[in-house]
């Protein structure tokens, strides 16, 4: 457990065959089942104070407590996902914490040292930022926040999971703004 941001709740993957890896995670692993968002709407993005328009698809399961998050990047903006392909790596890009106080956990990371590189929102309640430190390659760290329909859509895909049956292992992300 982290000791500023509490257990690590999300392992982030970038891959380069979205559907091949959710039936790998499904059929292999027995994770699953995987809500798929072919393009997942980011608002406010921000890759080094700079604003682009990526267009990610993401799916996501859970294996317990732990949520699996698979990651396409469908275009060339700046990210770092990009970045952690473009050095040769395909796989374990992030670890995330999960936030129902993003601003204090942003301030605590902040005050570690720590600086945001991406940054944006999906919907109401769901910013996110990816940290960089120069002193550490590799896997970064995510901070999410989760509350108001992006927590309740997480809580669904975790109960979904609970005792899955390997039947519709792929399934759509519904209307974040219905939830």
């Amino acid at each position: 457990m982290s000791r500023f941001l509490g257990p690590i709740r999300q392992l982030g993957f970038v891959v380069p065959d979205i559907e091949e890896a959710m039936a790998h995670w499904s059929k292999t692993m027995g994770v699953g089942p995987f809500y798929y968002n072919p393009r997942v709407p980011i608002e406010d993005y921000t890759y080094d104070g700079q604003s682009y328009q990526p267009h990610n698809s993401v799916a996501l399961a859970n294996a317990g407590y732990v949520q699996v998050e698979l990651i396409q990047c469908r275009n060339d903006v700046p990210s770092m996902y990009r970045d952690f392909t473009q050095a040769g790596n395909w796989g374990l890009q992030h670890t995330a914490y999960w936030t129902e106080d993003y601003d204090r956990d942003l301030a605590t990371m902040l005050e570690q040292g720590f600086r945001v590189k991406m940054s944006g929102r999906v919907g109401v309640d769901g910013r996110f930022a990816y940290f960089d430190r120069d002193t550490h390659p590799g896997t970064v760290i995510e901070l999410s926040e989760v509350k108001g329909p992006k927590g309740r859509l997480f809580a669904l895909i975790r109960e979904a999971s609970d005792g899955w049956d390997g039947q519709d292992p792929v399934r759509p992300f519904p209307d974040l703004s219905a939830l």
